[in-house]
């Protein structure tokens, strides 16, 4: 069985931990990771990268031995998740994703980190109270978004789709997380679309790259936090449009930054230094080898 999380001080045997998915080649998590454990001198730990798809998995998860403490698991890899845990938090069951595996003496826990992502990210932006929020997409990014708005003090935010009828995964775990999100198809009509937009107090993106791009004539109400999941090629065209009417910008590296953080306190017991890992992370995005998945 894994072993318990080790204390900074240990320098005996390795700790190992990594990112999986499929692709994961320019994956940021590396970055993160490692920064993390030199910042807590955890000299024995290593953070490594496995291409892995949903089939390669539970193979993959079952060869691990004693020395794994934690996986971090990107596309399409966190719901398949669920099915390899031990068990299950109750966040990762509402959202139906986990994308962290914690490996302790207690077997292996799937959590979904992701949540606390967006929330400390909305935060940081200076957001204590989400009001009038307005999601875009119902993909699993969305799910999150859907319970760290909850957890910022709107479980009724508007979910804008191109087509209702294919947002059931959405509802099934809103009703889970206890919310009840306003699913409307103002994104088959960007101009409705904006008007929506228009009267935000916070506005979460999780439209694939491009996918926002109409909606950059949107007339936005300065003061509105605007967060786009998106992060290569930032500024995105929807966060350009945001920031120059004076709304308050996210980048999705804000996400991935407060996520990683969140992944490294349940992997090592102790709690992920942000702004090391945060230097790390604008270091490595500053290259043109700079990475575009998490």
């Amino acid at each position: 069985m894994p072993v318990e999380p080790a204390t900074p001080e240990q320098t005996g045997p390795v700790r190992r931990a990594a990112v999986l998915g499929s692709p994961v080649a320019h994956s940021l998590s590396p970055v993160l990771h490692r920064a993390a454990y030199a910042a807590l001198g955890l000299t024995g730990w290593e953070y490594g990268l496995h291409e892995c798809d949903e089939a390669g998995l539970p193979a993959f998860v079952e060869g691990l031995d004693a020395t794994w403490a934690g996986l971090s698991l990107t596309m399409p890899l966190k719901r398949v998740a669920l099915d390899v845990a031990d068990t299950v938090s109750d966040l990762a069951a509402a959202t139906g994703a986990a994308n962290t595996l914690v490996l302790s003496a207690a077997g292996r826990v799937a959590e979904n980190t992701d949540v606390a992502g967006i929330v400390a990210a909305l935060r940081e932006a200076g957001v204590r109270t989400a009001r009038d929020a307005v999601v875009l997409g119902a993909g699993g990014t969305a799910r999150a978004a859907l319970a760290a708005l909850r957890d910022l003090g709107d479980p009724a935010p508007r979910v804008l789709v191109r087509d209702p009828a294919r947002a059931a995964d959405l509802r099934t775990a809103a009703e889970r997380l206890g919310v009840s999100p306003d699913v409307r198809a103002d994104l088959a009509d960007p101009r409705v679309a904006m008007g929506t937009l228009a009267g935000a107090g916070v506005v979460v993106s999780t439209l694939p790259p491009g996918a926002a791009d109409v909606l950059v004539d949107t007339v936005w109400t300065p003061g509105t936090a605007v967060l786009d999941a998106v992060y290569a090629g930032w500024p995105t065209p929807l966060a350009r449009s945001a920031g120059v009417a004076g709304c308050a910008v996210v980048s999705g590296l804000s996400m991935l930054l407060h996520q990683a953080v969140a992944q490294v306190t349940l992997m090592t017991g102790h709690a992920g230094p942000v702004e090391p890992m945060r230097a790390a992370l604008d270091a490595a995005v500053s290259t043109p080898q700079g990475a575009t998945r998490v």
